[in-house]
């Protein structure tokens, strides 16, 4: 692979260029030919003799990669050159591939990997002809890459198990009894009103529940199916293209390098170094070489090292890993710290809920019995008690928020689907929510911060500083053209494909860095076919990220050797002892060249260019002879005495809109950091220009950045905005040590040896361009068009969710509140509760799905990133939305009581006169009618002071609670079904609802009542909130949290588990002690503890259990 300076290990995307060359010539215009032609001339371009596993070139493969040296090279073996028409005849079936089953002897029966390929129909060099006839044959004869999808859960399952909520089953038994009761103790005509009206509204609360969760499966298994979209890298035709893993079949030519995965059963065909990763799938943890005597490949493996080709022998159902597949049909359901968090707190709510039923339905028959006379006991006291539990059963399942998990489910399926659109696909659930707390973003720069459309815009070639891009004399060398033409065609992995028409360009493949070299080296007139084809590849050292160099032996056709290397600029030179001038003269370089040359690639980089260099030596034939593969796999190929050939300046722009990208980071709290590969002096250049780095910041290069103590380490590290040269392990201790001072940090990474960051990062972020499977099985999030501007919008739709959460959370406590208050009351006070079973049945739908469904998918507002980023263990309601709550909650609550106790007075419906209103229930019709009304008003007028207060809880915070108000439309959706079935329940549905019809200016008072909350909103908002959570001024008496700093854990004496090397300093800076590890409510905590920790973590520090977060093994350590 080519030098990757920014992240060592990248797989960037094969990409494609079109260039002419220097000596093509015009000979007219004509279509592009078809893929068919050329595919001889492609095979003959292949370098090497035909046989197999000889020291040679491995054509057709991605080429040289990032791991050890090679100590052998495989060459291509198929050699038979009619491609397969498309009736096709295979020489072997599927049941003979089958048997192979790693045995060498079993394979070598049928020719071997020779034999089964052309029994496969299929040459190497230019893979399966690939059209949909041959695809479709091929998927008949031995299958298809696919595996039988998990069935997804029915509509009656998620049904049935909604109705399992024990509530809901008591409230189910409660309309039975209803039922019977009414049916066989009053008139059969309206006897079965109360106990239909109560199994109605539970009917309503299951089907709605049941297809919110059905709806959101749905948007979670096509999110799913979107992370398993893989691309391979393929020949198909005789040319290189990317084919969607499930679309391989067997007999297809796949190029495997670093990082990918193995997308079918499969024996390999040519390659270097390569070494697999089984562990998934044979359980050792010995990464596996392969080579002739081991050439059998398994699918769902990921390549650790090296590079290849192997035909695909079985796909689908038929590979190893298809049959552990068919074992994996349980579902597993991710929940994430956030659904936790609010399943405690609605656990919590729920038993005092309980507590406060219990009584009410305590007062309630005390009061009855100690009023009713026994003796004449009758049915219609019995459905008073049932109707009394009833009463109860229901206040516990309005105080049963079930609404919050809800709620975090409805906004994390929302925020995934949206974040798709915003190129971004979301792994991991809990990445979500904590992507809005990130504190620190740790950047790649090519192709994050920079556009990874590279071009060489500069050069200085054989002791000359060009002022053009190539030669500008006519008198160089032939020999030496030679030799500057095989150090660019020869170490490197992309491709040059020439068609035949010689007027239109040729096409350039590989990374965007290759795709810059060969570019480069067809406008010098390079011939990429003739120079491959006139040496053989002997022996390639891949691209090492420590070293950042790579190199290659090859045996010219006068049987020279010569040693090719290719590496960073400032780096290699170190290796150089002498240059090549134009007329074939080497000079030695002095110690004023050295000096000069270092100029030269400071003013390449200071112009945020990245720098390569290019150098060579002749090797004797001893010292081929020497090079044996224990000696290559300990010291590598000799990197002294090189001649320098070449320095050049590639530039990689900025891409548009990183720079606004970074500012909006930093106004919101998040410390961005460049970790790159490349030359300091170019990083701190497109660092300056991205608006990364600026005065008073610090860059350093990973060499002095690992050589520090943990101590210097921490005391840089706030004001570290640049790190270059880094390698994977700098960047993994960047990010280790980040994380122990307490920072919530996102990195990004694309290549093999990102995956230790990735995986230490509280967000892992891979590229989905450039990523390697690897780094994106490690990530959490993959951002899909490699743009730092789709991490911030990440950042935003994390914070999105939290404050969606906080919004729905107001709104329901303030419902709760009032709903438990007023019936608590009203049956102490009169042993009655105004509000029914079904009546708050209805409000328990308004408040939790409705109003999850309203809040929890309000669009993030730019606005969000103008704040600091919410800690973790944060408070879920604040100072502010308790004051919302209080007051909102005292004005209903307030009203309501008002109406329960004096609105016959207040509204005029009925002059009391002094007497008693029980005494007149059920003897004066007129006043039948006007407490009927009254009821039904209060009903009224509490579910639309919930629908006006909906709108409030939508801006907490902000005066103006109608911004943004057209850009949700399912809250406008909500906000008018719920009105619109209110208005049909008060006027149509009577009996059952306990309703009647009002009068116009009845309805409008209702209206007016909750129509007051909003400006009563406005007036709350001026009030004053402190800083301080309002719990601490109740527990005066509680100390101050301790403040986090950093260093060696305390010592002596028996202590809680803590966190390696973390510490911390008192207030008033008198002692030094440990930190404690993640902190989890001990599962014997009392009640009032678990209540206290759901809404005020932050304020009980000393009662919970220091004990280890529970995680997968580090696989990376």
């Amino acid at each position: 692979m080519l030098v990757e300076h920014e992240s060592p290990s990248r797989q960037d995307e094969q990409r494609v260029a079109y260039v002419r060359s220097p000596s093509q010539k015009v000979r007219g215009q004509g279509p592009l030919p078809p893929l068919q032609r050329g595919l001889s001339r492609q095979a003959s371009n292949r370098s090497g003799p035909p046989g197999r596993f000889q020291k040679g070139d491995a054509q057709g493969s991605r080429g040289a990669q990032q791991g050890s040296p090679a100590a052998s090279t495989l060459s291509n073996p198929l050699s038979n050159k009619v491609h397969p028409a498309i009736s096709l005849k295979f020489g072997i079936t599927n049941e003979v591939l089958l048997k192979f089953d790693g045995k060498l002897e079993e394979l070598n029966k049928h020719g071997g990997v020779d034999g089964v390929a052309r029994a496969l129909q299929v040459v190497a060099a230019d893979g399966i002809e690939g059209t949909p006839e041959e695809i479709k044959i091929r998927g008949e004869t031995f299958g298809t890459n696919t595996f039988p999808e998990r069935e997804r859960k029915h509509f009656l399952r998620i049904l049935w198990e909604t109705l399992q909520d024990e509530t809901l089953l008591i409230l189910i038994a409660c309309a039975i009894v209803s039922l019977v009761v009414g049916l066989t103790t009053e008139d059969p005509k309206s006897g079965w009103y109360d106990g239909a009206g109560i199994g109605f509204a539970v009917i309503c609360v299951v089907l709605v529940a049941s297809i919110s969760d059905w709806r959101q499966s749905i948007q979670f298994m096509a999110l799913t199916a979107e992370k398993r979209k893989i691309f391979i890298n393929c020949t198909r035709a005789g040319r290189r293209c990317k084919v969607l893993i499930f679309e391989i079949v067997v007999g297809d030519i796949v190029h495997i390098g670093i990082g990918d995965q193995i997308p079918g059963d499969g024996l390999l065909v040519g390659g270097h170094s390569l070494i697999i990763d089984e562990s998934s799938m044979t359980g050792e943890s010995d990464p596996m070489h392969k080579d002739e005597e081991h050439p059998f490949l398994l699918s769902g493996c990921k390549v650790s090292d090296g590079f290849g080709t192997m035909v695909v022998t079985a796909v689908g159902m038929n590979t190893e890993w298809g049959k552990v597949m068919a074992t994996l049909n349980e579902e597993t359901e991710d929940t994430t710290p956030l659904q936790e968090r609010l399943d405690s707190l609605a656990t919590t709510i729920g038993k005092l809920g309980l507590g406060i039923a219990v009584v009410v339905f305590l007062v309630l028959l005390i009061r009855f019995l100690a009023t009713t006379d026994l003796k004449h006991f009758d049915g219609e006291h019995g459905r008073k008690i049932v109707d009394f539990f009833a009463i109860a059963v229901t206040i516990v399942v309005v105080a049963v928020p079930e609404g919050l998990p809800l709620a975090v489910t409805l906004t994390l399926a929302y925020s995934m689907r949206k974040m798709m659109d915003d190129k971004a696909l979301v792994r991991r659930l809990e990445s979500c929510e904590t992507m809005g707390s990130a504190t620190a973003i740790c950047s790649d720069k090519t192709g994050t911060l920079t556009m990874n459309q590279m071009t060489v815009v500069n050069n200085w070639i054989c002791g000359k500083l060009r002022k053009t891009v190539g030669f500008d004399e006519e008198n160089m060398q032939q020999e030496l053209l030679k030799t500057v033409y095989q150090a660019i065609c020869i170490n490197t992995n992309g491709n040059v494909h020439l068609p035949e028409e010689v007027n239109l360009p040729a096409e350039v493949t590989g990374t965007p860095t290759e795709i810059a070299v060969l570019t480069w080296g067809v406008k010098l007139g390079a011939n990429f076919a003739e120079v491959k084809k006139d040496v053989k590849v002997l022996l390639v050292e891949t691209f090492n990220s420590t070293k950042k160099r790579m190199g290659v032996l090859i045996r010219s056709k006068e049987g020279k050797a010569y040693l090719h290397w290719k590496g960073a600029a400032e780096l290699m030179l170190e290796n150089c002892t002498s240059y090549m001038e134009t007329n074939g003269t080497t000079i030695p370089i002095t110690n004023d060249r050295m000096e000069e040359l270092h100029l030269i690639i400071s003013a390449f980089a200071n112009a945020a260019l990245r720098t390569l260099c290019f150098a060579y030596k002749e090797v004797s034939e001893e010292e081929v002879q020497s090079f044996t593969p224990e000696k290559l796999k300990t010291d590598g190929l000799p990197c002294s005495d090189l001649i320098c050939l070449a320095i050049i300046g590639i530039k990689d722009p900025c891409r548009p809109g990183v720079p606004d990208a970074v500012a909006r980071c930093q106004s919101a709290g998040i410390f961005v950091r460049m970790v790159t590969g490349d030359n300091i002096q170019t990083a701190v250049a497109i660092a300056t220009e991205c608006g990364i780095f600026s005065e008073g910041g610090v860059a350093i290069e990973g060499k002095d950045f690992r050589v520090m103590t943990e101590e210097e380490q921490y005391a840089i590290l706030p004001n570290v905005q640049v790190m270059a040269r880094a390698s994977p392990t700098d960047k993994h201790t960047l990010v280790k040590r980040l994380l122990e001072m307490g920072e919530i940090v996102a990195v990004t990474g694309d290549g093999t040896n990102d995956a230790p960051a990735l995986h230490e990062a509280s967000i892992g972020l891979a590229m989905g361009i450039a990523g390697t499977e690897v780094a994106k099985e490690a990530a959490d999030i993959v951002i899909l068009d490699d743009n730092f501007s789709s991490i911030v919008k990440v950042v935003m739709w994390g914070r999105s969710i939290y404050v969606n959460i906080q919004k729905f959370l107001q709104f329901q406590c303030t419902v709760n509140g009032v709903a438990l208050a007023l019936n608590f009351v009203s049956a102490m006070v009169e042993g009655e509760a105004p509000l029914t079973a079904v009546q708050l049945l209805w409000v328990n739908l308004i408040m939790d799905t409705l109003g999850a469904l309203a809040l929890a998918t309000e669009p993030p507002n730019p606005s969000l990133m103008n704040k600091l980023p919410v800690s973790k263990s944060e408070r879920l309601i604040t100072n502010v939305m308790w004051r919302n709550i209080v007051g909102q909650a005292m004005y209903q609550l307030a009203l309501l009581l008002l109406l329960h106790f004096q609105g016959l007075k207040v509204l005029g419906l009925y002059d009391l006169k002094g007497r008693n209103k029980f005494a007149l229930r059920g003897k004066d019709k007129a006043y039948d009618k006007a407490e009927k009304i009254l009821l039904c008003m209060i009903f009224n007028s509490f579910v639309f002071c919930q629908v006006f207060n909906e709108v409030n809880a939508r801006k907490p915070e902000t005066f103006n609670i109608f911004k943004g108000f057209l850009n949700n439309r399912l809250f406008l959706y909500v906000l008018l079904f719920t009105s619109g079935v209110q208005v049909l329940i008060v006027e149509f549905a009577g009996v059952f609802a306990s309703t009647v019809k009002l009068s116009w200016d009845k309805w409008l008072i209702c209206i007016g009542f909750g129509l007051f909350s909003w400006p009563l909103g406005l007036a709350v908002k001026l009030i004053p909130v402190p800083e301080k959570p309002f719990i601490t001024y109740i527990l005066f008496w509680r100390k101050e949290e301790p403040e986090k700093a950093f260093g060696e854990g305390g010592e002596g004496g028996e202590s809680e588990p803590t966190s390696p090397g973390l510490s911390a300093i008192s207030s008033d800076q008198s002692s030094v002690v440990s930190m404690p590890l993640s902190p989890y409510m001990p599962r014997d905590a009392n009640f009032f503890t678990r209540l206290k920790y759901a809404f005020f973590p932050s304020t009980i520090p000393d009662v919970v259990v220091q004990q280890p977060r529970v995680t997968e093994p580090n696989a990376w350590a």
